[in-house]
């Protein structure tokens, strides 16, 4: 017997689940996940200590959110690239090298606007 099909709210609300689950994961599976955590718990307090402007949160949002993305992007890359591929091969490695250059560049954008938003405040 074939179950019945569930409404288009119930699927709406399992995807949000499982998306939510994905993230859970990979805060506790992953260390450089647990270091951007770390490093955004403490942005946020150093935004709130500093009495940032709206617009200036927003920003801190967009880049903190942006390594996030990368960092999660590169790890199901690399996880994927592992099970397709267990022993070395050249490609693989570029592959996963350009991945971890992504979350580099988004890490140093971060550092680069955090600097910018902060300085200044801090040494006022």
């Amino acid at each position: 017997m074939i179950p019945p099909k569930k409404s288009y709210l119930h699927r709406r609300v399992l995807s949000f689940r499982y998306a939510i689950i994905g993230i859970v994961t990979f805060v506790y599976t992953e260390p450089h996940a647990r270091i951007h955590a770390l490093a955004t718990v403490l942005v946020i307090a150093l935004s709130a200590y500093c009495h940032i402007a709206a617009m200036q949160w927003i920003v801190i949002g967009i880049v903190t959110g942006m390594v996030w993305i990368t960092e999660m992007l590169n790890t199901v890359i690399e996880k994927i690239m592992d099970h397709i591929s267990p022993e070395y091969h050249p490609r693989v490695k570029w592959i996963k090298d350009v991945a971890a250059g992504a979350v580099l560049i988004a890490a140093l954008v971060a550092v680069i606007t955090g600097a910018v938003i902060f300085l200044p405040v801090l040494f006022k």
